[in-house]
Parts: C-alpha cells; sequence; structure tokens
C-alpha cells in the first residue's frame, strides 16, 4: 500500500546524477611494438581512454517514464607530443535516451557524425536473477541483482597493419546491479531497467555506474520529454549505420596514415 501510494503521487519525481568510469586494459600487438610502440605509450593510451569515460549523467524520473543524458561536454582529446590521439564515434554527448517501462519502450536520440537518428525499439525483459546481499549506497539500503549477457569484445587490434581486421571473440558477462527498496520504480541509468526499485550502482566487468546524488521531489518540477526529432530507425538499423560509419572512419585514416609515419590513433565507440 505504503508503495503504490508512493508511485501513484501526481507529483511525484526524481532527479539522480551518476558518474561512469571503465577499465581500460589494451594490449598492443609486435608489429606495434616493431614500429615504436613501447610500455610507455600503451600505458598512455590506456590513461587516455579511461579520461574519456569518466562522465556524468542524470537520470530525471517519474513512476514510469526516465530521460537520461550526460551533463556537460568533455573538450576534444588533443594529440600528445607522441602522436598519440582518439577518435570518438557516438560518444554519448548529444544523447538523450527516454524509456517509458509502463509502456516497455523507449526512444534513444543520437548524433552520428552530424546526423540526428532517433532510434525507437522495445525494452527488452531482463532476467534478473535477485540475491540476498545488501550494502548502502549513500542513504539507501541496497540489494544485489545479477545476470549474463553475451557480448563481442576486442582481443587484439593493429595499429600499423592496414590490412588486419582488429581480432573479435564473443563472451558471457555478469552485469551486477544495486538497487533500492526505498524508490521503487523499476528504472536505472542508460539501458538498465527491470528492477523492484531504482537502480543506484551498476558493474559489467570493465564499466561501473554509480549514483552519487538523488534528489526527489524537487522544489522546481521537472518536465520529461520524449525526444521526437531525428531520422527514425529501430536498434538494428542504428547498429548497423554505426558499423559502416566506424569502417569508414577507420578507412579514411588509414589513408591519411598512409602518406606519414608519425602518430597512433585509435577509434572507440561510446
Amino acid at each position: 500500500m505504503l508503495v503504490n501510494a508512493f508511485l501513484n503521487a501526481q507529483d511525484f519525481q526524481g532527479v539522480a546524477t551518476y558518474k561512469t568510469s571503465r577499465k581500460m586494459d589494451l594490449k598492443i600487438d609486435s608489429t606495434a611494438v616493431s614500429n615504436g610502440m613501447n610500455a610507455d605509450m600503451q600505458e598512455k593510451l590506456n590513461a587516455m581512454l579511461q579520461k574519456q569515460f569518466q562522465k556524468e549523467y542524470t537520470l530525471t524520473f517519474n513512476a514510469s517514464e526516465s530521460m537520461y543524458k550526460q551533463e556537460g561536454k568533455l573538450a576534444a582529446p588533443a594529440p600528445g607530443n607522441d602522436g598519440m590521439s582518439i577518435m570518438l564515434v557516438g560518444n554519448g554527448e548529444s544523447t538523450i535516451l527516454y524509456k517509458n517501462t509502463k509502456e516497455k519502450r523507449y526512444a534513444n536520440k543520437e548524433d552520428l557524425m552530424g546526423k540526428v537518428f532517433l532510434i525507437q525499439d522495445s525494452l527488452q525483459n531482463t532476467a534478473w536473477k535477485l540475491g540476498s546481499e545488501t550494502k548502502f549506497i549513500g542513504q539507501y539500503q541496497c540489494y544485489k541483482a545479477t545476470r549474463t549477457k553475451e557480448i563481442e569484445k576486442i582481443t587484439a587490434m593493429s595499429f600499423n597493419d592496414d590490412t588486419k581486421e582488429p581480432e573479435v571473440t564473443k563472451e558471457t558477462i555478469t552485469i551486477t546491479a544495486w538497487y533500492t527498496l526505498e524508490i521503487p520504480v523499476n528504472n536505472g541509468p542508460g539501458m538498465y531497467w527491470g528492477l523492484p526499485g531504482l537502480i543506484l550502482e551498476v558493474n559489467d566487468g570493465s564499466e561501473t555506474i554509480v549514483c552519487s546524488k538523488i534528489v526527489i521531489n524537487p522544489k522546481d518540477k521537472i518536465t520529461i520529454s520524449e525526444p521526437t526529432n531525428g531520422k527514425k530507425v529501430n536498434q538494428a538499423t542504428f547498429d548497423e549505420i554505426m558499423e559502416k560509419k566506424s569502417k569508414e572512419m577507420m578507412e579514411r585514416y588509414r589513408g591519411n596514415r598512409r602518406n606519414s609515419d608519425d602518430g597512433y590513433r585509435i577509434e572507440i565507440r561510446g
């Protein structure tokens, strides 16, 4: 009864702030070593990559809807003295993710190289395994939940061989989430949802998302607006476009690098 009263309150809404970080351990291959890339450069590259994934997001939510977007923008990474730089594809600075957990659908506004897409698709049911382990995140008691997911992972990449494609393998990872029953909405950061309370922390083995601040029913009323602008596509179609654009950028970079013997650059997806 208390939960229903909480969720059915006419003006119920909240704002949660999340911070992200990612563990990077990119390995260089023998070709890169023979062309002058040493362990110190590898360490710098991992540090540059890790910094790119340190971001802050806000999740604005009510009983059944949410809007997730990045706060602020990172300056474009400048090449270091050793010529290393990073290309970002779909880095999320202008992304607005709207989720409707009641209707089990989402709308994701993405800016891909100057072209705006509106990805509209269904929220997939998530088979969370609820555990009994608890911990506090700030003032909120949280419960542990886990699920598995199959992903593609780059295991090796050549920086100097133009003909060598990145080696990709599939692996099953375990995603661990911590949710609080004190805010009983089945929502969370990014595409995470489906638990009996707001998700305050998620870890998938490489990326960690942690809630740093929550305001329930803020003094200034907030508005959750579903994005409507952009070329409408479903998730599968957008993934195909993303892959094509990614390859085009890499080919363009390789063509430019053939005229220069200096520098390394890596392409990553946000």
